[in-house]
């Protein structure tokens, strides 16, 4: 009797209700099984739902990201009971606004655990894994506050210039390694409920794609994995048209 083959597996940090969740439904889509991270699972019960709906497989897990030990467990817990992940998605947010006048030292620290340090955590455990194998895509999701520091943004700029030089860094260990270590930077309002109620000026501005859609963001994500190795791209940033640079 023929053995199957493992499944593969598409991990997605920080599947939220808008980007993340659409690029797990991405994946899902070409047979990866989605697994997804949230710090409450409840509220992926949903998500994960959307995909078996449309004849895909997902599982929703609570976990801390910024929590080496939960990081550790969770990377296990998949790779034995799951199958191997082929793809990681690190997509956690910390887009905190505040003066530097104001801002606390709790604060700035929790914003560079959230958007660095558990990226960090999590692509380690994950290339140690990959290296074995000699295959695999690692993908952060940027922002342009990796690329400058706009004021009342200190502590979210930082850590994004921060999680930016990770993906520099292991894209050049780990590329030869046949592992696609890639940057996407994400530039403008996305089409979620927080800017259709918080910015409603700006949501006016979908029926003329002046927004990006997290389906349309999803595609690009695809899109790194799937490239030939002889030309991979490292950093790729998505902006509706409209959008100044």
């Amino acid at each position: 009797m023929a053995v199957s083959a493992p499944s593969k597996v598409a991990l997605v940090i920080g599947a939220g209700d808008s980007t993340g969740a659409a690029i797990a439904r991405r994946f899902a889509k070409e047979d990866y099984v989605a697994c997804c991270t949230r710090r409450d699972a409840d509220k992926l019960a949903p998500l994960v739902k959307n995909i078996e709906q449309a004849g895909g497989k997902a599982h929703g897990f609570g976990s801390d990201a910024r929590k080496e030990e939960d990081v550790i467990a969770l990377v296990e817990l998949i790779e034995r009971d799951i199958g191997p992940i082929e793809v990681l998605v690190f997509n956690i947010g910390a887009n905190v606004p505040c003066s530097i006048l104001e801002e606390t030292a709790r604060k700035y620290f929790k914003i560079w655990e959230m958007a660095c340090f558990s990226g960090f955590l999590n692509a380690r455990e994950v290339a140690r894994r990959m290296v074995t194998r000699n295959r695999g895509t690692i993908l952060f999701t940027g922002a342009t506050a990796g690329l400058r520091g706009s004021a009342n943004f200190a502590a979210f700029a930082g850590a994004k210039h921060a999680l930016r030089a990770l993906a520099q860094s292991m894209a050049r260990e780990l590329g030869p390694k046949n592992i696609h270590v890639g940057h996407v930077v994400v530039d403008g309002a996305i089409d979620t409920e927080f800017i259709r109620t918080s910015f409603p000026d700006r949501y006016a501005l979908k029926s003329q794609d002046g927004i990006l859609s997290p389906d349309h963001i999803a595609e690009n994500y695809w899109y790194l994995h799937q490239q030939p190795r002889d030309a991979w791209t490292f950093e790729l940033d998505v902006r509706p048209y409209m959008e100044t640079w």
